[in-house]
């Protein structure tokens, strides 16, 4: 149950921001999902941000723009981003909870709260995506999760450049529709490749000695095991009610091998 005592409605970006740093009490309404999830709550001023046109998936020459109200349905069936990257975004979503879930979960909420479980965040890394907040500007949407800085700011934009970068998706879950136990993305465009690896339970990071282990290699079944071996040594690991620290290790190095060879094949 919660309760909500006054409902606002700014008719900008920056009116919504401002009232989120002068009111005491504000908070954002996106999806609204953690007012069903949340026992007792009690807001004083609930953001709408329904009607600032943030619900949108623009695409440019060089890149598409995802509003940070998109929902992860539209991701999901969004013909022009399907394209692009194998299908990652839409590899990322799909199998989150069920379709009414994703009607209502934004995009926006789980990179703006830097949720360690998300599922397309790791994906958003692995693709060197760019976040725009209201104040903080344009910055990577890597850089974003380590700046602990930056907080109570209002994410507009997702922005993921065009390329032909090669992609492949893994997640290991308990059941098909459950919260991922480990989640990992590799992206490849010629030497430049990314190795996220994210529900650790904490947040998708890069596995950067993994990634430095690639360049101007020839990718062979051995180069592939010392680099899924150097990520699963480099990355942190922690415990949860879904597995252990140790599992996840263990199944990273797995998935991360799985993952560098699609992603060799897909050549």
């Amino acid at each position: 149950m919660f309760t909500i005592k006054e409902v606002l409605q700014p008719d900008s970006t920056l009116e919504a921001y401002q009232i989120l740093q002068n009111e005491v009490g504000a908070r954002i309404i996106a999806g609204g999902l953690f007012l069903r999830m949340s026992d007792r709550l009690s807001i004083d001023k609930a953001i709408d941000l329904s009607g600032l046109g943030l619900d949108k998936i623009e695409e440019f020459d060089d890149h598409f723009q995802i509003g940070a109200m998109v929902t992860l349905r539209n991701l999901e069936t969004n013909e022009p981003l399907s394209r692009y990257f194998n299908g990652l975004i839409q590899n990322s979503v799909r199998g989150i909870l069920g379709v009414q879930f994703r009607n209502m979960a934004t995009i926006g909420a789980p990179l703006a709260v830097r949720y360690g479980f998300s599922d397309p965040l790791t994906a958003l890394v692995a693709l060197d995506a760019t976040v725009v907040f209201e104040n903080a500007g344009t910055l990577t949407l890597e850089d974003y999760l380590r700046d602990r800085s930056i907080k109570k700011d209002l994410l507009k934009y997702i922005i993921i450049k065009k390329t032909a970068r090669k992609s492949s998706w893994q997640v290991l879950k308990n059941s098909e529709t459950d919260f991922a136990l480990i989640n990992v993305c590799v992206t490849r465009l010629d030497n430049d490749v990314r190795i996220a690896v994210g529900a650790r339970p904490k947040f998708a990071e890069l596995a950067k000695k993994a990634m430095n282990r690639l360049i101007d290699s020839d990718w062979s079944n051995e180069v592939l095991e010392e680099a899924a071996k150097l990520a699963a040594e480099e990355l942190q690991f922690g415990d949860n009610r879904l597995a252990s620290a140790e599992y996840r290790k263990d199944m990273c190095r797995t998935l991360v091998l799985r993952a560098l060879k699609e992603v060799r094949d897909a050549d």
